[in-house]
């Protein structure tokens, strides 16, 4: 094992773990019930480290926008949680759901409220109730990345959001079941829209890392404002270690060791609070919608260096 003593010497650990995934075989494949995802190549990498006053760094492809898919739902929850409070836990639960990201199943047996935020249910709810309180839940949304980040170029793929409309059946079944339990205040076809464009944000392993960075922080923002109070960014930390990586969060956690929220577009965010927060690409995903080698690198990150939340 190589113990790092600052994130400075971070980078050739990186470099390392780039080499080692060069040299992995098994990649997985992409997402191809999205279509617009499916032609990507499941041999791209790159992943990105960003320190605590902003430096970032990284290696392979990660100045290379990809589709962030549910990794937004880690910022819409921040952005609600911020606006609301506790009151958004009547609504949503806290709770690893132990069944696939579009699960139906569950929400029958407890009334129309999701497990947790980061199944698709859930994630329903938090953007519909962000929508409300902004009026412009994707918008309200891509602003906070484009300033975090620093990158005003941030945009949505319309393409993209276009895509999985065509394929939101299961989405708009959640949506409607849950309004039939008063626990969706928006029209749903307004909600799907708007949360189709929010997995449509395309942004690259450093613009990741950088907007994740508020989490390392204890909730303050780039800027030095405050989004979070220090409880509320342990919340949300928490939840990313118990139920951000689907119904595979045991076993991330048991790897990786770090608060983490993957999509399908082949991303995965990571927080190692009060130090770094990292992002990995590679589009090839395991049967569980995660990226194969963006796990395989976390773990080796967090083996190589000795930084963990354990």
């Amino acid at each position: 094992m190589v113990i790092m003593s600052s994130p400075l010497t971070f980078h050739p650990v990186l470099q390392r773990i780039a080499q080692e995934i060069a040299d992995a075989p098994d990649r997985g494949r992409p997402a191809d019930y999205i279509p617009a995802l499916a032609a990507c190549d499941p041999h791209r990498f790159g992943m990105a480290v960003a320190e605590l006053d902003g430096t970032v760094y990284g290696v392979g492809d990660w100045r290379q926008p990809f589709s962030t898919q549910s990794i937004t739902k880690v910022f819409t929850l921040a952005l609600d949680l911020a606006r609301e409070g506790d009151e958004l836990w009547e609504h949503v639960g806290r709770e690893p759901s132990g069944n696939p990201f579009n699960s139906l199943v569950q929400l029958e047996y407890e009334n129309g409220i999701p497990r947790n935020p980061f199944i698709n249910a859930g994630a329903l709810v938090v953007t519909d109730r962000l929508h409300t309180r902004t009026g412009d839940a994707a918008g309200t949304l891509l602003d906070f990345l484009r300033a975090e980040s620093g990158n005003e170029q941030l945009a949505i793929n319309k393409d993209v959001a276009a895509s999985e409309a065509t394929r939101g059946d299961r989405n708009a079944a959640l949506g409607h079941f849950m309004a039939s339990y008063g626990n969706i205040e928006n029209p749903v076809p307004v909600l799907l829209d708007q949360y189709f464009h929010q997995c449509s944000i395309e942004a690259s392993c450093a613009d990741l890392a950088l907007a994740t960075g508020f989490l390392a922080r204890h909730g303050i923002r780039s800027d030095g404002t405050r989004l979070l109070t220090q409880s509320q960014a342990k919340q949300v930390n928490a939840i990313m270690l118990t139920c951000g990586t689907y119904d595979a969060a045991g076993d991330f956690a048991y790897r990786v060791g770090l608060p983490g929220k993957s999509g399908v577009g082949g991303g995965i965010i990571a927080v190692v609070p009060g130090r770094c927060t990292l992002c990995v690409w590679s589009p090839g995903l395991d049967e569980r919608g995660n990226s194969v080698a963006g796990v395989t690198a976390l773990d080796r990150f967090t083996t190589l260096t000795g930084v963990s939340v354990f």
